[in-house]
């Protein structure tokens, strides 16, 4: 369901109203519409648009805190609020103008998930609809809204999504996923921890760091503020300030990292191979956090990696997160250029829906129906061939995923060994479990995969395959 009540964003009030900050009232929530309009109109993505915005509107401290939690948090509660909204509307809600629907959104997450007062945040939404869209508008925002405030989140949920409702649509309403999304999670996970896990995909995620190794200590990182991290031997966990203001971040020696993201390719440099460990590549290396951790990895054995992706931009990115000894190409992974059975190690983080990193990117969910699945498992399927033509016999592949959605997992390993006898999977949880003693609950193997609820961590896939 949307986030919960917050204390440490609620803005600061004297006992007479909203506090006044200098600039105009409705800033902070102009901000967060203009981003939440951007990510409709433009396939913007929040994560990238929203610190630019604060900069340019010289918005932080609390306004900035507050702009963040009601842009991500509408992007999360999106579906339980177009339900709650389209009981208190006399319109159906696909006939209300996207920019005037947005504005509700905003409104009701104000209402039913901040410690705003009702009022207050009744008020202020008005005052954007009034600007956005008109007086006449502003009228109808105002009867919508004052409905939303008559009951709290519990009490619309019970109406909403109500305990008898078919269990797919309830968990929909309730937790704000579509329900294609909802079944295939449930699919991955279980019945049984469906409810945790999507609860898990609407709370903010940790900043977890990345020390690359050789470049940055993590003693850098604690000293600028950050915690240990539970699992990566390189992870510091930033629990509040902008990692942009840390030396190691802004020089490139240490990076915003999910630690799951950290762990797989750290299980790749340590999966057990026959023969030398000098030529590393990354077929899908874009923008760089896996492959700044394995050149960083490979420069330590006195090895080398290749680091390739299709969109020259991206291969750009790339260059900037890999150290000097490290290639980088702007190339097609489907039709690699180098020489078969080149390579010891191969990485390949393949093109996927994205339904691992929902907490991060809470639009992604909004973006994609089903037929995404199968329109990306071509590709997939394709990468992970030419990653075994490019690696010799007894070197390794990753093969991951940030998706634990069963199409694109374990379906595309299995469809791509079936026509090969030259390819060993390895015990992907064992080799990650020897990393670090703290991680259960990857899976029996031979895959392993991460979980939001249960590590913490976006849901990573990771498939070992070694050639024979």
């Amino acid at each position: 369901m949307p986030p919960a009540r917050n204390r440490r964003h609620a803005p600061n009030r004297r006992p007479g109203g909203p506090r006044r900050t200098g600039r105009p009232q409705d800033l902070v929530r102009r901000t967060a519409f203009d981003v939440i309009r951007a990510v409709d109109t433009r396939d913007a993505y929040a994560n990238l648009l929203l610190p630019k915005r604060l900069h340019e509107r010289a918005l932080t401290g609390r306004d900035a805190a507050l702009a963040t939690e009601l842009t991500y948090g509408t992007l999360r509660g999106r579906g339980t609020y177009d339900a709650i909204l389209a009981l208190c509307s006399d319109r159906e809600l696909r006939r209300i103008d996207a920019p005037l629907l947005d504005v509700l959104r905003l409104g009701a997450h104000q209402i039913l998930a901040t410690r705003i007062p009702p009022h207050a945040a009744v008020g202020t939404a008005v005052e954007l609809a009034r600007s956005v869209a008109g007086p006449g508008q502003a009228k109808f925002a105002n009867a919508v809204l004052r409905k939303v405030a008559t009951r709290d989140m519990d009490a619309w949920l019970e109406i909403v999504a109500p305990a008898g409702a078919d269990p797919t649509t309830r968990l929909s309403i309730a937790h704000s996923h579509p329900k294609w999304i909802v079944s295939a999670l449930r699919d991955a996970v279980g019945p049984g921890e469906i409810g945790e896990l999507l609860a898990a995909d609407n709370a903010r995620p940790r900043v977890t760091l990345v020390a690359r190794p050789g470049r940055a200590a993590l003693q850098e990182l604690y000293e600028a503020g950050a915690e240990p991290a539970p699992y990566s031997p390189y992870a510091a966990v930033l629990p509040e300030g902008d990692p942009a203001g840390i030396g190691a971040v802004r020089e490139g020696r240490a990076a915003v990292q999910d630690e799951a993201s950290q762990m797989v390719a750290l299980a790749l440099a340590e999966a057990p191979l026959d023969g030398r460990d000098a030529r590393w590549a990354d077929l899908c290396a874009g923008p760089g956090g896996k492959a700044g951790l394995l050149s960083a990895l490979a420069t330590q054995r006195d090895a080398r990696l290749l680091a390739a992706d299709v969109q020259p931009h991206r291969a750009g990115l790339v260059r900037r997160a890999v150290d000097a000894r490290a290639g980088v190409v702007a190339a097609d992974g489907t039709a690699p250029a180098w020489r078969p059975g080149v390579f010891d190690r191969v990485m390949v983080d393949a093109p996927c829906t994205g339904l691992g990193a929902l907490r991060r990117r809470p639009e992604s969910r909004w973006r994609r129906g089903p037929e995404a699945v199968a329109e990306l498992g071509d590709l997939q399927r394709g990468l992970l061939t030419a990653a075994l033509e490019s690696v010799r016999p007894g070197g390794v592949v990753a093969y991951v995923t940030c998706s634990p959605h069963l199409a694109e997992t374990r379906v595309v390993v299995d469809d791509v060994l079936r026509k090969r006898e030259d390819v060993e999977r390895l015990d992907a949880p064992a080799v990650l479990t020897s990393l670090s003693a703290d991680l259960t609950g990857l899976g029996d193997g031979p895959y392993a995969q991460f979980w939001p609820h249960r590590h913490g961590t976006d849901a990573m896939f990771l498939a070992l395959l070694r050639r024979t």
